[in-house]
């Protein structure tokens, strides 16, 4: 299954994105050695050897190639430019070019990234991945998102988020009740956390290790490469296997810089985030394993959810807020499971 590719579009640009370009070599069509010649910076919030930054690196080092260096793109990885609602901001400004962020603070920009939030709709990665390449899928989520000023130039893969706690393992809904897990600032997942019962504190990526440790909060949902790569299992030693969602990883660029573009040139970025995409998703189902492995290393209490029916029965209160809303998209969801 290989991830979707991109659009293009055009448009007026303007003069915040303009300014953000580093223009060094003008040329009429862009393509090879021959067009203008680019530096640009990708925001990345995870440290330099998770799938995601490794994806990032694989698109740089394939818009470099393919535009006979023309245009080279520096990846910072850490949060060096910003938690993911900074980038979000500094990308939709112009002065950060591209940035790597989480659908969920996209939702602030274009709600329809709000799907992604929902509980239990996905039967596995495949199921999502048959969604985003899809036109009036995942590729009409990313055309949604140039209102707000960018472009969407691919998805990566996510993989399953599930709830991890400091003080005693979740095994049923109702063991949720009553704690405070840190979420990401989505409405959609706001209120499925306080569907089942717990209370939900948005707050930034960076915050959660500090915030778990001190008992500002009692636990958090993540996948197990974020888990791991944060050392979060340090401070909360109890992971759940629910798989209650996945929430699409983007790659964003700011929508003038991208209409700015020559044909080629877009052509380029389309082909680099395409292939990189689907290395980043292979990079990203090893990194599982791995970190999965490490984690029983670390002693970490690893529950696995058997019946996922109580934990549908207690979301399902979500599916039917937001199921007007997002009816087209769940019923395609509905059509593309196998």
């Amino acid at each position: 299954m290989t991830p979707p590719k991109t659009r293009r579009r055009t448009g007026f640009v303007g003069l915040a994105a303009a300014l953000s370009l580093v223009l060094t070599a003008c040329g009429d069509d862009g393509g090879g050695s021959g067009g203008a010649e680019y530096s640009w910076r990708l925001a990345e919030v995870h440290p330099e050897n998770y799938p995601t930054t490794v994806g990032d690196q694989k698109f740089a080092e394939l818009v470099a190639e393919k535009s006979d260096g023309r245009i080279t793109i520096d990846v910072y990885p850490g949060a060096q430019l910003g938690e993911e609602s900074d980038a979000i901001e500094q990308v939709q400004l112009g002065s950060i070019e591209l940035t790597r962020v989480s659908s969920a603070p996209m939702t602030e920009f274009a709600s329809g990234m709000g799907l992604f939030g929902l509980p239990y709709i996905w039967d596995d990665a495949d199921h999502m991945w048959r969604f985003l390449k899809d036109e009036d899928g995942g590729e009409k989520l990313l055309d949604g998102l140039s209102d707000a000023g960018f472009h969407g130039v691919t998805y990566m893969d996510p993989g399953a988020r599930s709830f991890y706690t400091t003080d005693k393992a979740v095994r049923s809904p109702d063991d949720l009740k009553g704690l405070k897990i840190r979420v990401q600032e989505s409405q959609v997942i706001i209120d499925f956390i306080e569907a089942l019962g717990a209370s939900p504190t948005p707050m930034d990526y960076g915050e959660v290790y500090s915030s778990l440790q001190s008992g500002l909060i009692d636990g958090a949902e993540n996948n197990a490469p974020s888990y791991y790569s944060a050392s979060h299992f340090e401070v909360a030693k109890n992971f759940t296997l629910d798989e209650h969602m996945r929430v699409a990883e983007l790659l964003v660029m700011n929508r003038d810089i991208w209409d700015s573009l020559s044909a080629d040139d877009q052509a380029i970025i389309e082909d680099a985030a395409t292939e990189a995409a689907e290395f980043q998703r292979t990079t990203w189902d090893a990194q599982v394993d791995k970190d999965m492995a490490a984690l029983k290393k670390e002693g970490v209490t690893i529950t696995e959810i058997d019946d996922l029916e109580p934990w549908r029965a207690a979301a399902r209160p979500v599916i039917d807020k937001y199921g007007d809303e997002f009816a087209d998209y769940l019923a395609k969801i509905d059509e593309l499971r196998e």
